[in-house]
């Protein structure tokens, strides 16, 4: 499934909504202004918080954690490389997924070393920043998106 995700232009605070494919609304991205590290609610349209993310504060190298239903559920660290930015996802049933790329043009892919996971591409064009998130079948598009917002905040914390 398809999803956009538009990251709002002049906004103080993040917020970001989803849309699907159809251009209806889907999910609510919510951000805490002041608190230490980012920090990020993925709503459903009811307002009920689908993932939470989180970062590690004094952290050598980039690192978030994604909550859902209250349990910790994945771990995206920014890995070492002198020559381009790399990210690794650690799920907490063991397995772990891959993120290759162009991050700055926002052309990567998600995946595990069988099959992929979702694909994100820029949207040109747009008044903002725009992203098409392709989402596997089965595959949680919380889960999905919450992954596709953290590189997001990385690369926005590379541009300050």
């Amino acid at each position: 499934m398809n999803f956009y995700l538009k990251q709002k232009f002049f906004s103080f605070n993040d917020r970001f909504t989803i849309y699907d494919e159809n251009g209806d609304d889907r999910y609510y991205v919510e951000g805490e202004m002041f608190s230490w590290g980012k920090k990020l609610h993925f709503l459903d349209l009811n307002g009920d918080e689908l993932a939470f993310i989180s970062q590690k504060v004094f952290s050598f190298l980039s690192k978030y954690y994604i909550s859902m239903g209250g349990r910790d559920v994945a771990e995206v660290v920014k890995e070492f490389t002198f020559f381009y930015p790399s990210y690794g996802v650690s799920l907490s049933d063991g397995s772990y997924w891959n993120i290759e790329g162009d991050f700055f043009d926002h052309e990567y892919t998600i995946g595990d070393s069988s099959r992929m996971i979702a694909t994100i591409s820029k949207e040109w064009f747009t008044w903002g920043d725009a992203y098409c998130v392709s989402v596997a079948d089965g595959v949680d598009p919380a889960l999905a998106l919450s992954i596709v917002l953290i590189i997001d905040a990385c690369i926005d914390a590379q541009r300050d």
